[in-house]
């Protein structure tokens, strides 16, 4: 599951193959309604996964109320997550899901989502938190906007959970352990805090490390451990109670902003028609994804910590917030704060 790196080839070959055969970047001005236009749109996942089926979902809106078309890009087609952002942004791809543990390269105050135990665990709870919260639908949307991005949904995948070549129930069962991350420094953090040693890779290569020992473990929710294979060479699974995979779904802006109006609202609108699917879609998940790995290979153990057990753990998290802060100054504590706020409500109602 070796893939290199080759934003730059794609990039120049795509331009040249748009200039021969006449097709429009992301920055051009759009078609006319009359003959529509092929938007282009990539994800960071396999066919099925849960951004596969918010992107078919967005397109059969678009398809079904428009003119227009769209041409979905999978995981590997296009490259790894960095590679279809920097398309994005140069307007050879109009769409683009990433998760903040990529985007936060660009945008360092994604990385709120890296900080351990801030976020609930249950399936209805985290839902009702996406829905309401005013970090989530007003604040990113300005952070975004600040990168030539048009943030359309951000939206839960699933709980994180952790592989290991062990069982795992305290942070001494992790010490010595290279543990995965995805290049983000604040994941990285945490899982320095948490004992073991952050070692960050494309996912591309996760699978091999795995395989040959390079790494002991890595986090993913369920169902990207399912259909990625992870649990055949790290087959035992960890519900640490940590976290949620997060991912948004965005725009080219300058793409975007150059639309007639009632396209801009059509793209809106299929936003948030893929948005109420999804989180339909996710609660139980995880549940269905589990039994599945565990009819593959009976031999994979799973490990739920206690309370008692995510406490020691949980301490360490003060640490990582404080981090966050140091990274993202004054604009990340007020995130910070109003994401709390936010939580707060959720968990009152």
């Amino acid at each position: 599951m070796q893939l290199k790196k080759t934003s730059g080839i794609l990039i120049l070959l795509f331009a040249l193959l748009f200039a021969l055969t006449g097709c429009k970047s992301g920055n051009d001005a759009p078609e006319s309604e009359t003959t529509g236009s092929t938007w282009r749109y990539a994800h960071e996942e396999f066919e099925g996964d849960v951004q596969d089926v918010y992107a078919h979902k967005f397109k059969e809106y678009i398809e079904a109320n428009s003119n227009h078309s769209i041409q979905i890009f999978r995981f590997g087609e296009l490259g790894e997550s960095d590679d279809i952002m920097e398309q994005t942004q140069a307007g050879i791809l109009q769409f683009v899901n990433q998760s903040p543990g990529f985007t936060g390269s660009l945008i360092p105050e994604a990385q709120i989502f890296f900080i351990p135990y801030l976020m609930p665990v249950a399936d209805e709870d985290v839902v009702r938190f996406f829905r309401t919260s005013v970090a989530i639908n007003d604040m990113f949307t300005e952070l975004y906007a600040e990168q030539g991005l048009e943030l359309l949904s951000m939206y839960p995948e699933g709980e994180m959970v952790v592989t290991a070549d062990t069982p795992v129930r305290s942070p001494e069962d992790f010490r010595g352990k290279n543990i995965r991350t995805m290049t983000n420094p604040l994941l990285a953090e945490t899982y320095r805090a948490f004992g073991a040693t952050p070692t960050p890779l494309p996912w591309g290569e996760v699978y091999g490390a795995l395989q040959t020992n390079i790494i002991q473990g890595q986090e993913n929710p369920i169902f990207w451990i399912q259909s990625g294979g992870l649990y055949e060479v790290s087959p035992n699974l960890i519900f640490t109670g940590h976290g949620w995979f997060t991912t948004a779904m965005m725009a080219n802006q300058s793409f975007y902003q150059g639309l007639p109006g009632e396209d801009q609202q059509l793209i809106r609108d299929a936003a948030a028609h893929a948005f109420n699917y999804i989180t339909e879609y996710i609660p139980g998940l995880g549940d269905r994804m589990l039994e599945r790995i565990l009819e593959a290979k009976p031999d994979v153990t799973v490990t739920r910590l206690s309370e008692e057990e995510q406490q020691t753990f949980r301490d360490r998290a003060p640490q990582v917030e404080q981090r966050f802060i140091e990274m993202t100054g004054e604009r990340g504590a007020r995130l910070l704060e109003q994401f709390k706020q936010d939580l707060d409500k959720v968990m009152q109602d």
